[in-house]
């Protein structure tokens, strides 16, 4: 990032509350939760909304109506109308390849000032018709008598009349990312009390973050509609009263003889938003900013589908500590997205594996991996929530303020993402 000489900053970053889908968050659309997260950001950061040249936002389950969120959440933020929005997608990734492609842009020189981020809300999904049901709509809109409508109708059938929802599955393996978890787990043998266990930890660190403000300090107040008189502020999936026996004591979903993945070592479905305010390193200067950090590096890497779907970060991580020319020792503390505890523990697997390194990466050690007490310090997405398209920008503002307040040097972030895609950044403080 630094080798055209602009170095990329990141001023500031919020985020909503995450809110288990279905919840509190239930009448706020992934588009008001964007403008919530980017209201927010203009506000803390006072920035003047006409330095703002570029917003780059991601989600993953778009709306219909709303299929460009970014144009969307500029145009509902105070933004200026002149300032041009994209949305992009990289499933769990994608708002850190929001973050990215605004880093991107000021780069190259074609902005100063980028805001990136993501929303998501699983409780707002659009539901489909079957192919038969949506083709008699489309006759019967172009009817022109009454007659004709009811006609439209005549093949339809009470099984066209089911809803179609989206599914969290792999087109290419049928799999849905559970199944793909428990696949993981048993090739590389994670246990059931490994997965607990680990469950166990991001409740306990995220209560614990939770009720001495680390975390909270992050979160915007947001008010519930049609009232507003309902405020939420902390993320209402945290079970401060949870243990291994209770862990323990759930049944597996995706594999109810032989599994080992329940609702208790992974990630639920959550709404949220997220937003981070990006500068080149002269532009924060000139205005006056003092950075949470910069990018140093980054790297997106992929695999087979078919094989281990969330192994993606096992290839980006070693890419991006290469490009940052720094070492996995090196990193004061380590961001993973956990979208299951298996996913968490089969890549920490990989980092230490020497096979692995020689036979895929075509290294000869492998990177290693950090001390436990290094790993998600506030908890992480299995304990905090995922909504999908604003997890990285959550990832990123958790690091990059708790690296501040210990005073580390750097930071890495990796994301494991659907279609079998893994994301990876290395930031660093001056």
């Amino acid at each position: 990032m630094n080798q055209n000489g602009r170095r990329i900053a990141i001023v500031e970053g919020c985020r909503t509350p995450f809110a288990r889908s279905g919840s509190v968050f239930s009448r706020l659309s992934a588009v008001e939760l964007g403008k919530v997260a980017v209201r927010e950001l203009i506000a803390r950061s006072e920035i003047d909304v006409e330095e703002i040249d570029h917003v780059v936002y991601g989600t993953v389950v778009q709306s219909v109506k709303e299929p460009n969120i970014a144009r969307e959440v500029t145009l509902g933020s105070g933004i200026p109308a002149t300032v041009p929005a994209f949305t992009v997608g990289r499933a769990c990734a994608s708002a850190n390849q929001a973050i990215t492609s605004a880093a991107e842009h000021i780069a190259l020189g074609h902005a100063d000032v980028a805001i990136a981020g993501g929303a998501e809300s699983l409780t707002d999904i659009p539901i489909l018709f079957s192919p038969e049901m949506r083709n008699a709509l489309v006759r019967a809109s172009k009817a022109r008598s009454l007659a004709d409508r009811v006609r439209a109708f005549a093949a339809i059938r009470p099984t066209h009349l089911a809803p179609q929802t989206p599914a969290i599955a792999e087109p290419t393996t049928g799999l849905t990312m559970g199944e793909s978890a428990e696949k993981m787990a048993k090739e590389n043998g994670i246990s059931r009390e490994d997965q607990d266990r680990w469950a166990l930890r991001s409740h306990e660190l995220a209560h614990a973050a939770t009720e001495d403000g680390r975390l909270t300090r992050e979160i915007v107040p947001t008010y519930v509609p049609p009232r507003y008189e309902e405020v939420v502020t902390a993320d209402n999936g945290i079970r401060a009263d949870t243990s291994l026996e209770k862990l323990s004591d759930l049944k597996p979903v995706f594999d109810r003889r032989y599994g080992s993945v329940t609702a208790g070592n992974a990630s639920p479905l959550t709404d949220g938003g997220s937003a981070v305010l990006l500068m080149s390193e002269e532009k924060a200067k000139a205005l006056g900013y003092e950075p949470l950090g910069y990018i140093r590096s980054y790297a997106y890497a992929a695999l087979a589908p078919d094989e281990q779907l969330l192994q993606g970060p096992a290839f980006a991580v070693p890419e991006a500590l290469d490009r940052a020319g720094l070492t996995m020792r090196e990193m004061g503390l380590v961001e993973m997205h956990e979208a299951f505890a298996a996913q968490v523990l089969s890549n920490l697997q990989w980092f230490a594996s020497r096979k692995f390194a020689q036979e895929r990466l075509g290294r000869s050690a492998p990177i290693g991996i950090p001390d436990e007490d290094r790993i998600n310090v506030m908890g992480g997405s299995i304990a905090i929530g995922h909504p999908f398209g604003a997890t990285g920008g959550r990832i990123t503002v958790t690091l990059l303020n708790e690296m501040k307040r210990r005073g580390e040097q750097f930071g890495l972030i990796s994301v494991c993402a659907a279609g079998a895609m893994g994301f990876a950044m290395v930031v660093e403080r001056e």
